[in-house]
């Protein structure tokens, strides 16, 4: 029996779901039940009617499905694939934020481990993050720890006052304006589509700004045929599953997250055989959870 057929029978058997990031090889999208971007999965996790799930995610992807479903089994494929600006903030550095400024709601990207969380007021993703803090009535943000999201989303909630931690994403922060100008200069029908983690002189030169799943839609429903990504390769595929009409460009190959292809086929089956660690309930369980279902509550 091949692989993916012991992926599937194992499957039935244990009562569980494989939920895939946008950003893992197309060999595990292909095998998921669901593919999304961070905020479409964690709603998923939620409400699953499963015993097991298996997330091709990183550790954090990982946090929050057990947060959210505690009384599930949760795998991670590959257990040491980690966000590093997951880790871009401290709580030292919160608790000190809460005691100089009034009037404060700390935001925290889902993309942050489970003790940031504990200590934050609501959770957002690329998606929702404008709309959620528009509808926060405090005045201040503390919004961590990416703070190239954090830029974009302060543009267009003015009202609000930001304060950054200084945490980034290596991968889309790695993307510069030459990139973008050296890509349009060798593509220069296509419309440029890029991730809010990139730099502002990035975004600026973007035809749009967007999720991962917001580009996914907008690639869709244009009718330009040709696009260049600016995030994480791992879009790829299904880009090019939903629109096999058109053409895609790459921005930068430093556009790949080392994390997120620790995920195989075989670590996905080893999960599933039980030869991986469960994903166990973090530390301050109810506090960390609360943020999230802040976030499902607000991003309604």
């Amino acid at each position: 029996m091949e692989i993916k057929e012991r992926i599937q029978a194992l499957k039935q058997k244990r009562n569980a779901v494989i939920l895939a990031h946008y950003y893992v090889a197309d060999e595990v999208q292909e095998i998921a039940d669901y593919t999304g971007d961070s905020y479409a999965l964690a709603k998923k996790a939620a409400g699953l009617p499963c015993d097991v799930i298996v997330f091709c995610g990183v550790r954090f992807m990982g946090e929050s499905a057990k947060l959210l479903s505690p009384e599930k089994t949760v795998y991670l494929p590959a257990p040491k694939a980690d966000c590093p600006m997951a880790h871009m903030a401290s709580v030292a550095e919160i608790e000190r934020v809460r005691r100089e400024v009034d009037d404060l709601a700390v935001v925290a990207y889902v993309n942050s481990t489970a003790e940031l969380k504990a200590h934050s007021d609501v959770c957002v993703t690329s998606s929702n993050a404008v709309r959620i803090v528009k509808a926060l009535p405090q005045k201040n943000i503390y919004f961590i720890p990416d703070d190239n999201l954090g830029r974009f989303v302060k543009e267009q909630v003015p009202e609000k006052n930001f304060i950054s931690c200084g945490g980034f994403c290596p991968r889309h922060n790695a993307v510069t304006k030459e990139d973008v100008l050296r890509a349009k200069a060798e593509h220069p029908s296509a419309l440029v589509l890029v991730h809010p983690e990139c730099r502002k002189e990035v975004v600026e030169l973007a035809d749009f700004v967007g999720s991962t799943a917001e580009i996914l839609d907008y690639a869709h429903k244009s009718g330009e045929k040709q696009f260049i990504i600016g995030t994480e390769m791992g879009i790829f595929y299904r880009l090019t599953q939903d629109n096999p009409d058109k053409e895609f460009f790459l921005m930068s190959d430093r556009l790949l997250c080392p994390n997120m292809k620790l995920i195989t086929l075989q670590s996905v089956l080893d999960a599933l055989e039980g030869k991986v660690p469960e994903v166990p309930l973090p530390d301050r369980a109810d506090e960390a959870r609360a943020p999230l279902q802040e976030m499902l509550r607000l991003g309604k």
